[in-house]
């Protein structure tokens, strides 16, 4: 049982950190062995994020270049009233790839949720976002899971909080980066989480010109390259690879027939690298796929959360269009 937070208690709220992980799933050394022996080299992207990882893209969000963040955060500044007599009181504010929970703060400090469920696959930047909130809201219930929201999730009760509906926010793009027909079936899933009422409010990138997306994710300072090369000196401390960085550099662009972003890590010179025992070979220009970001117009959206079962209650974009965000009740 969670007992609740004093409302205006000066100690800070209640956390608690559950780890949901499964032991028998597989681990960043599978995925990695998998991954590499595919014709087309790749590496799921949330193997992104181990601590410097998630330093590094909170870099990336303060450049000049990458729009999204600070747009998303000026819509949500600007909609967030809307926002909160749409979800209503009693909420139980659930997260998926929670981060540093920033454009969550305009959200909770409005709707005053009854619980906040931020998910996480890295626990260090779960457990300080948590922290933070719980310090600045001392109020707040929070319950982090560590686990992760890719992968099918039932969430637990917490016994003592009341709750009247359940929320999902879904933040910063990140249903990007699955394939379409990915993000179809994720959707699936959260309704599945949410049941029939429940909402979610989903932050989505739009699609825009070639220049513009293609300088977001190659900037001019090399933030996001380092992002990128950083996975291979992940595999080199965590898994004992023997990557060189030096002779892979990034790739990204955007597809326009596709309408999503590309990320690669393209090998500079004929090369192999041993992991766990096994060799992989390189040809010059032979890349590894590290992520897609898949764009959307207003309508191409609305129709694929249509078809997860989702009704499209408001879309909130910033003057220029840039990017949207969308509340969607389940149906």
């Amino acid at each position: 049982m969670i007992p609740a937070a004093a409302p205006d208690a000066s100690p800070p709220g209640i956390v608690r950190i559950y780890r949901l992980l499964d032991p028998g799933s597989q681990s960043f050394l599978d995925d990695v062995l998998a991954g590499l022996s595919l014709p087309q080299k790749a590496i799921p992207p949330k193997y992104f994020y181990d601590e410097r990882g998630s330093q590094l893209f909170e870099a990336i969000c303060a450049l000049d270049e990458y729009y999204p963040t600070r747009t998303e955060l000026a819509i949500m500044r600007e909609c967030v009233n809307e926002l909160a007599a749409l979800l209503g009181p009693d909420t139980e504010l659930v997260e998926f790839g929670s981060g540093a929970s920033i454009k969550t703060r305009i959200l909770i400090e409005r709707t005053r949720p009854s619980l906040y469920v931020p998910i996480d696959i890295a626990e260090v930047a779960l457990r300080n976002a948590a922290e933070g909130l719980a310090e600045r809201f001392p109020w707040l219930n929070v319950s982090g899971l560590v686990a992760d929201f890719a992968q099918p999730l039932a969430l637990p009760d917490f016994v003592g909080i009341p709750v009247r509906r359940r929320v999902v926010y879904f933040p910063g793009s990140t249903i990007g980066n699955f394939t379409r027909d990915e993000a179809l079936s994720f959707l699936r899933k959260v309704h599945a989480v949410l049941g029939a009422g429940g909402m979610l409010v989903i932050g989505v990138d739009t699609k825009k010109s070639k220049a513009m997306l293609d300088a977001a994710y190659d900037d001019a300072r090399g933030v996001t390259a380092e992002f990128n090369l950083n996975l291979l000196r992940r595999m080199n401390g965590e898994l004992g690879a023997d990557f060189q960085a030096a002779r892979f550099r990034h790739k990204a662009f955007y597809d326009e027939a596709a309408g999503r972003i590309e990320m690669h890590l393209e090998s500079t010179h004929a090369q192999f690298v041993r992991i766990a025992g096994r060799r992989f070979d390189f040809a010059p220009g032979e890349t590894i796929h590290t992520e897609i970001s898949c764009k959307y117009a207003i309508d191409e959206f609305r129709a694929l959360g249509a078809a997860a079962r989702f009704h499209t209650q408001a879309i909130f974009t910033d003057p220029d269009r840039l990017f949207a965000v969308y509340a969607m009740m389940a149906v």
